[in-house]
């Protein structure tokens, strides 16, 4: 009887474990089919268009400031580099390539020859640009500025709006640009406060975005990306937080659809966000997402 009742009991055992080792196959098969709808859907809403993404360096930048961005997300199959455009010191244009018109969102990358030259040169020369582009029969564009594009970029907004004779700008992104100069509100403001109220202290920079907002179009998406290479050093090592996050406010009130990420680490530093994979798929969500 004894031996019996082991029997039974070993047999118990057994299909106690077969029962459990059934429970976590069906949990990992449910988890992976997750995982594969997830990755299904998220392809899904993934979209291609005509519209063209300008992208636009920093001071002192060069062919390979965007570059490498471009290449990654071409070679995810997120974009097509179409078009190279030179801006010369006089403001003409060097093109290199030829839009296809195709529904493969293509890029064009802009490089001022004068790469060192002052914000409102740079705004003239983005001008210059859209009406070129809007001769060639494109409406519409995305707007990328690193750094010192995206100030310039920001300024073009605050100057001219959305022109008749030049391409409108459909969405726009900032990368580190220093919006109210390289002044570190974070001292004496939260970054909670900075985004409610704006920054405590203006730069002139600043102050001239203020006087042109109500030519921003406020129905523009907008998206600032910022850096921080610690949580003790709130900048990217070149600009403050505070800066890159500035414009945040004064959008937002003007009714702009706005929002922000901040990247911490070696890779958030200033020169590097342009390098970095998550910068990289921000980029990409925001824009054909």
């Amino acid at each position: 009887m004894k031996k019996i009742c082991l029997s039974l009991l070993a047999i118990g055992v057994i299909f106690a474990l077969a029962g459990c080792s059934s429970g976590e196959t069906k949990r990992t098969d449910k988890t992976e089919k997750s995982q594969t709808t997830a990755t299904s859907k998220e392809k899904s809403v993934s979209t291609k268009s005509a519209v063209p993404t300008v992208f636009i360096h920093g001071y002192g930048g060069t062919i390979n400031s965007f570059g490498g961005m471009i290449q990654r997300l071409s070679n995810e199959g997120k974009t097509k580099k179409e078009m190279l455009i030179t801006v010369q010191s006089d403001g003409t244009l060097n093109v290199d390539g030829q839009l296809s018109k195709e529904k493969d969102n293509p890029s064009i990358q802009v490089l001022f020859a004068a790469n060192k030259d002052n914000e409102w040169n740079q705004t003239e020369w983005i001008y210059n640009v859209l009406k070129y582009l809007k001769q060639q029969g494109v409406d519409q564009v995305n707007l990328v500025g690193h750094s010192m594009g995206g100030v310039s970029s920001l300024r073009y907004l605050t100057t001219y709006g959305q022109p008749n004779d030049a391409s409108v700008i459909k969405k726009f992104i900032a990368i580190g640009a220093p919006f109210n100069d390289f002044d570190d509100t974070a001292n004496n403001q939260s970054i909670d406060d900075l985004l409610q109220n704006g920054p405590n202290t203006l730069a002139s920079r600043y102050v001239d975005y203020s006087k042109g907002i109500n030519n921003v179009p406020n129905k523009l998406p907008v998206l600032l990306l910022a850096g921080k290479l610690n949580e003790n050093d709130m900048s990217d090592g070149t600009v403050p937080l505070s800066s890159a996050l500035a414009a945040y406010s004064l959008l937002k009130t003007h009714g702009n659809p706005i929002d922000y990420q901040i990247f911490t680490g070696s890779n958030a530093q200033h020169s590097q966000l342009h390098e970095n994979p998550a910068v990289d798929k921000a980029v990409a969500n925001f824009l054909w997402k």
